[in-house]
């Protein structure tokens, strides 16, 4: 038998349903740990193992869990405990859904409604290269364009100084303070 198949399978009446989750922003480990009816350090050993679960956590270092990370714990729950999936057998099937829950886009886009078909995108290409030819080009050619000078550019920093070997040497001005 393969490392990712059930072991059992029953029908997944136990423990806590999606819709039991209590409507919150964030929950504490405690709470996530007595929906899913585990010890907290079972939260911690599967956050460990399971890369989608992973809770935020808070200023303090408390885990805080968003209802998704309670809905993936009770969903690692389920495989375990209920259809008795080993620890890599899980893992495997929680990327798979995962993989598929993404939508995909075809290449040809005849699934997708409303997608445009080769003609119109081609069109819509025209039509993004003349705008872009159109910014492309300076205003001053434009007619009616007024445009002042631009601005002087102000160097950031100083330009370079070179050794004194290289510089050539100008005559001293001799300075007076008396004059």
């Amino acid at each position: 038998m393969a490392h990712n198949q059930p072991i059992r399978k029953t029908s997944p009446g136990h423990g806590a349903a999606a819709s039991e989750i209590p409507d919150k922003l964030y929950f504490r480990i405690g709470e996530v740990a007595r929906l899913c009816e585990v010890p907290a350090y079972v939260l911690r050993f599967w956050e460990s193992e399971f890369p989608q679960l992973k809770p935020n956590k808070g200023g303090t270092g408390q885990r805080l869990y968003r209802r998704r990370d309670v809905e993936m714990a009770l969903r690692v729950k389920t495989l375990l405990k209920d259809e008795g999936y080993t620890i890599p057998g899980a893992r495997q099937v929680l990327k798979s859904e995962f993989k598929q829950k993404q939508p995909q886009l075809s290449l040809l886009g005849a699934d997708v409604p409303g997608a445009l078909d080769s003609k119109q995108l081609r069109s819509l290409r025209r039509e993004l290269e003349a705008i872009a030819a159109m910014l492309a080009r300076p205003t001053d050619n434009l007619p009616g364009a007024k445009n002042p000078p631009a601005p002087p550019v102000h160097l950031i920093r100083a330009p370079r100084r070179t050794s004194p070997s290289n510089q050539t040497q100008s005559p001293e001005i001799p300075f007076d303070p008396a004059d």
